[in-house]
């Protein structure tokens, strides 16, 4: 068993495919539009098989990731190294993204850095 995607709410669907397609190296698959339900969503693929589905409709909040709350919290997307997560933290830095957590290694082993997407979404970089 296996999850097959995950699905996250987004208010800039275009802003969103671009982030995880320049820095995750993810291939977006078709548009997808219901115009009766003014829905679009892009499903995005990764090299593992592992999917991310984006979503939008005009009446969706936005979350506030400020503050704990219950539900997913963030998805963790590995890279390689820590070379390579370094790398990757410092580019998303000067790109102008927010670094919620620098690289380091966790108390449970892992080597990761935290980053914000275009919306707020946490993303551990780890190995």
């Amino acid at each position: 068993m296996r999850i097959e995607h995950i699905a996250i709410w987004v208010t800039n669907l275009e802003e969103m495919r671009k982030f995880y397609v320049t820095y995750f190296n993810a291939v977006a698959g078709e548009k997808y539009h219901n115009p009766t339900k003014k829905f679009t969503s892009y499903f995005l693929s990764f090299t593992d098989g592992a999917r991310l589905e984006i979503m939008h409709t005009p009446s969706i909040n936005k979350s506030n990731y400020t503050e704990e709350h219950t539900g997913l919290i963030h998805f963790a997307m590995s890279i390689g190294s820590k070379a390579q997560v370094d790398l990757l933290t410092e580019k998303l830095r000067e790109d102008g993204f927010t670094i919620a957590g620098e690289p380091r290694t966790t108390g449970d082993g892992y080597y990761e850095s935290v980053v914000l997407d275009p919306e707020g979404n946490q993303i551990e970089i780890t190995i």
